[in-house]
């Protein structure tokens, strides 16, 4: 019942944007960037996301029940897919922007909704665990620079860079729970697992230099599980292959749509998000 007077609102606020031009435009935009496809887009695999808005959308998240990524989604629509924590992005205008969506924009809605949740429900924990007494890794947003291995192609990933250049030092970590997909060798990827969370993202950690144990597909993984080390394996047919680049972790995060069984979106902004999630580890002396 509640669903029903929400968009009962929506559909009466519509009609009266009618009367005026200058309100038309806004919305006809903003539907307009909840075209078919939207979540295959550059504009939504490539979006913005800085932590003062994250905030906002975790404040809505524990407040209303929602997921950060059904949150997300209305506000990115909002604002073509940049949100930098300083637009409008109140509950009222969640509430409301969520039921004309659901109303007027159900299937494109969904589309975006579960493409959105994919990447963003799951997240517990950073990738890399900080070990004492050590500097913190760092990362650039690189994702879709140019790679030339095997051919000119795109970088679908970020690389989270250790302090030093330690092969199977660093400890990796599962960001999410979910269920190991692929494990093993891939040329460009090296020592590699693939985990499906359970909102259908699909994490990947790959140039691995060892597992913490024999993971098989099908196997569970909690959010912190250890995975493995840091590495610098790949870049050869050969299995094995190492020495190729520097020790680092590349980490890729893939969805489903209803035209790519796996497309890439771009790590950089969730890695920002979780950079006060990591968890400690340290060796036995």
């Amino acid at each position: 019942m509640k669903k029903f007077f929400i968009r009962l609102i929506m559909a009466i606020l519509m009609c009266l944007c009618i009367g005026s031009g200058t309100q038309l435009m806004m919305v006809r935009g903003k539907i307009y960037n909840l075209k078919p496809g939207a979540a295959e887009t550059a504009e939504f695999r490539n979006m913005e996301v800085y932590p003062q808005a994250l905030a906002k959308a975790e404040e809505a998240a524990g407040l209303y029940g929602y997921g950060i990524g059904e949150t997300l989604s209305v506000w990115l629509v909002q604002n073509r897919y940049s949100l930098k924590g300083d637009e409008e992005l109140t509950l009222d205008n969640f509430a409301l922007w969520r039921g004309y969506f659901n109303y007027f924009r159900r299937e494109e809605y969904g589309e975006l909704k579960k493409a959105a949740e994919a990447v963003w429900n799951d997240l517990v924990y950073f990738p890399v665990a900080h070990l004492e007494g050590e500097k913190d890794v760092s990362f650039d947003n690189s994702w879709m620079s140019k790679r030339n291995y095997g051919g000119e192609r795109r970088h679908e990933g970020t690389d989270v860079m250790p302090p030093g250049n330690k092969r199977g030092y660093y400890p990796i970590v599962s960001m999410t729970e979910g269920v190991v997909e692929k494990v093993g060798w891939l040329e460009k990827g090296g020592w590699r697992l693939g985990i499906r969370s359970p909102h259908g993202g699909y994490f990947y950690y790959a140039h691995l230099s060892s597992y913490a144990k024999d993971f098989s597909p099908g196997d569970s993984v909690k959010a912190g599980e250890l995975l493995g080390f840091m590495g610098d394996s790949g870049y050869g047919k050969e299995e094995g292959t190492t020495g190729m680049f520097d020790v680092h972790l590349h980490l890729g995060i893939y969805i489903s749509t209803e035209h790519y069984e796996e497309i890439s979106v771009n790590p950089y902004w969730v890695l920002r998000y979780l950079e006060g999630q990591k968890l400690k580890y340290k060796y036995d002396l």
